[in-house]
């Protein structure tokens, strides 16, 4: 470890969330005697069905197309194992962190990118579809497996860092409106929306950045939609991997990916360390809820750093979401979720008789939720077989 990172070791510990003097979760229960409150909350999101669905969802290939891509569950493994690592060094609370590193992305509908806006579109004109929003649903509402509640009854620091690890809500520098599942939600249950959440979401977020850009310059590489020389054009990447492969002369393709890819990571989670601490003797929090006071991030990278994830995420657009490969395979997910919502919405007594409990009216405001929560639901390879099932007349209902 570099000397002058190994003195900020812990730097964070007393703006920290400390599970003792959580909120408290919104149906009141006895907490474990071995578990505290937020090992607990990730505990419930590792055994609920949402996790276990991340599985067979992806972020930019649909799964059929081969199964050493990332998928969500992989990704939210690794931006789990960032934002423990930067908790457990800073001092702040790794559990927390790793439960909205888990959870993050529970939300996402199937096929990725193009599924989501598919969705977006399907359901503009009811109230609309934001994964994040979806996500608080699912952990409040969707998930039923407990006698006393609905959803999984987190922590109200992992709700709050679940709808805010972006940043607040509300407040003038929002242009968006906040979606209307949020709204509701937060009518009973106040989450704070105007202002920033606690360190470790804000670990959790910027690990997501981290962990994404790690593996899609890996899973672009690996399909071939784009090359070692182009990604040696950019900085912070191009320096790391013409190191690697001027220090090994000969290495074979596979070990100079990794071995590069991993000191990318490694450059992003040491900036990380130094802005973050550079800003916490700035700004100087007493505690986690001066951290939410703040007014601005206290986590985050430095202009050189924004500068570098910029050209990367730029780069990432060209050369990978936009390829035409991926342009064709995600045009047939957007018409695979365009048509089960169209039918779906028509005719609701098609859908599976637990998603019909209590009646909703075709073409309905409710009827249309009822779609979105069930398509958002689903895997890649279940949406495939459903469209299947229900527009093939030679395949069974």
């Amino acid at each position: 470890m570099k000397p002058h990172l190994r003195d900020l070791a812990g730097a964070m510990a007393a703006v920290a969330c400390d599970p003792a003097k959580s909120r408290g979760r919104f149906t009141a229960e006895d907490e474990a005697a071995t578990r505290s409150v937020f090992q607990r909350d990730r505990d419930r999101i590792i055994h609920c069905g949402a996790f276990r669905r991340l599985k067979y969802k992806t972020q930019v290939f649909v799964a059929s197309e081969g199964d050493t891509y990332r998928t969500r569950l992989t990704h939210s493994l690794e931006v789990a194992q960032i934002a423990r690592s930067l908790c457990r060094f800073l001092g702040l609370n790794e559990d927390l962190a790793e439960a909205l590193a888990l959870a993050h992305d529970l939300g996402h509908t199937c096929f990725g990118h193009a599924g989501e806006d598919a969705l977006q579109e399907c359901m503009a004109g009811f109230n609309g579809f934001d994964h994040n929003a979806q996500s608080l649903r699912i952990v409040t509402k969707l998930e039923r497996r407990y006698i006393a509640f609905d959803g999984l009854n987190l922590s109200w620091e992992s709700l709050e860092g679940l709808v805010k690890h972006n940043g607040p809500l509300i407040g003038v520098a929002r242009s968006r409106p906040v979606p209307l599942a949020i709204t509701e939600y937060n009518a009973t249950h106040d989450l704070e929306l105007g202002t920033f959440p606690s360190a470790e979401a804000q670990i959790a977020a910027v690990s997501d950045d981290i962990a994404y850009n790690a593996h899609d310059l890996d899973d672009g590489l690996r399909a071939g939609l784009f090359t070692l020389d182009d990604v040696m054009a950019l900085p912070l990447a191009g320096p790391i991997f013409r190191e690697i492969a001027s220090r090994h002369p000969g290495v074979d393709r596979t070990r100079l990916i990794h071995v590069s890819l991993s000191r990318i990571i490694a450059a992003m989670v040491d900036d990380v360390i130094l802005e973050s601490t550079r800003r916490l003797a700035l700004l100087k929090p007493a505690d986690a809820d001066a951290v939410r006071a703040l007014g601005q991030p206290l986590v985050g990278f430095s202009e050189t750093m924004v500068a570098h994830d910029k050209a990367l995420k730029e780069f990432l657009f060209a050369h990978m979401y936009r390829h035409t490969k991926v342009n064709r395979m995600t045009s047939k997910a957007r018409r695979v979720v365009r048509d089960l919502f169209a039918l779906l919405l028509a005719e609701p007594e098609l859908m599976p008789e637990d998603w019909r409990i209590g009646g909703i009216e075709a073409g309905s405001l409710k009827a249309a939720r009822r779609v979105a929560d069930y398509i958002a639901g689903m895997t890649d390879r279940f949406a495939l077989d459903e469209h299947s099932r229900l527009f093939d007349p030679a395949v069974k209902p």
